[in-house]
């Protein structure tokens, strides 16, 4: 079975943009502004990313999943090793933040690079 073909020469597939935060339209980098907030615009094509609509879906849905990996590998650890509070705190507080943070940044550019190649857009009645 082929592979589907890309639209585009340049747009990289879904799970390309998403782990390395792609532009879904020319595949530059940088689709980032802040650790988890798009940019305007892609700063190599002029993508608006505003048009569209990733939203926080899937903020509450990846903090769930990861927390309760997170969780099971702490006591997983106690269990075995026992080691004193403090390094609990050392080694899973930062783990979560950075898991947290790039399961946002991978989850929201799947989404938008997803909506790019579908060319999603909101519905409209034909008699508008």
């Amino acid at each position: 079975m082929a592979a589907p073909d890309q639209s585009q020469k340049g747009q990289p597939p879904v799970w390309r943009a998403a782990l390395f935060a792609l532009c879904p339209e020319c595949g530059a980098p940088g689709l980032f502004e802040w650790p988890a907030k798009f940019r305007e615009r892609c700063p190599s094509c002029g993508l608006d990313t505003g048009r569209y609509n990733v939203g926080d879906g899937p903020a509450a849905f990846l903090t769930m999943i990861i927390g309760a990996l997170l969780i099971a590998a702490a006591l997983t650890l106690d269990t075995l090793f026992n080691p004193p509070f403090w390094v609990h705190v050392a080694l899973w507080v930062p783990l979560t933040v950075g898991a947290v943070i790039y399961g946002l940044r991978v989850g929201k550019a799947a989404l938008l690079a997803s909506e790019h190649q579908r060319e999603a857009a909101e519905g409209k009645r034909k008699d508008d």
